[in-house]
């Protein structure tokens, strides 16, 4: 399935949250946006990002790990203009959601990464390596993480370098695409 398509269906998080959050889901991501904090490091390597990129987010309003991940992808958009993030509900979109399976589950986040052209260019999720190294460390059974985050909570500083990793890959693989620097004369 083409999921590019998608990405004109799908909604900036203000309207996405309006949309599909409950006034307890739109404070819960409130909460975890106020608590992400970009170093000086990576604000300047956001700034390096040149090539227009989108990025299509599964989710849902109502899901912790949403919750704790996806307000980071705000900080990168606001630091990387060339990044234009937008969101589709896991419910309302079925044929997505069934072709973003992770191990053969309905999982949220799960983020696709298409080039400006609509080339898909990579897909990650559900959870970060920091976050599945913690849940090794405190493993407690198959509950689903609440979505609360503590002032200072290193976790989501961890969970911040591996998305940024992730959508920094993705940028030097467009950067270095033959099709689009030839496409831009670089």
């Amino acid at each position: 399935m083409n999921l590019y398509p998608k990405f004109a269906d799908a909604l900036a998080l203000p309207e996405f949250l309006k949309q599909y959050g409950s006034d307890t889901d739109r404070s819960r991501w409130s909460k975890v946006h106020d608590e992400v904090h970009l170093s000086d490091e990576q604000r300047a390597l956001l700034g390096k990002f040149t090539r227009e990129t989108h990025v299509l987010v599964l989710a849902g309003a109502w899901c912790g790990d949403c919750v704790r991940q996806c307000p980071i992808f705000s900080h990168f958009a606001e630091a990387a203009p060339a990044l234009k993030v937008r969101y589709l509900d896991r419910d309302d979109h079925a044929d997505a959601q069934t072709e973003l399976l992770v191990n053969g589950g309905k999982r949220v986040p799960v983020v696709v990464f298409f080039s400006e052209d609509g080339h898909e260019v990579a897909r990650f999720g559900d959870r970060t390596l920091a976050a599945y190294r913690a849940m090794m460390e405190q493993h407690t059974g198959a509950s689903c993480a609440s979505g609360v985050v503590s002032r200072g909570d290193p976790l989501l500083k961890q969970a911040t370098q591996d998305w940024l990793d992730q959508f920094e890959r993705v940028q030097w693989i467009l950067r270095l695409s033959p099709r689009l620097r030839q496409k831009h004369g670089d």
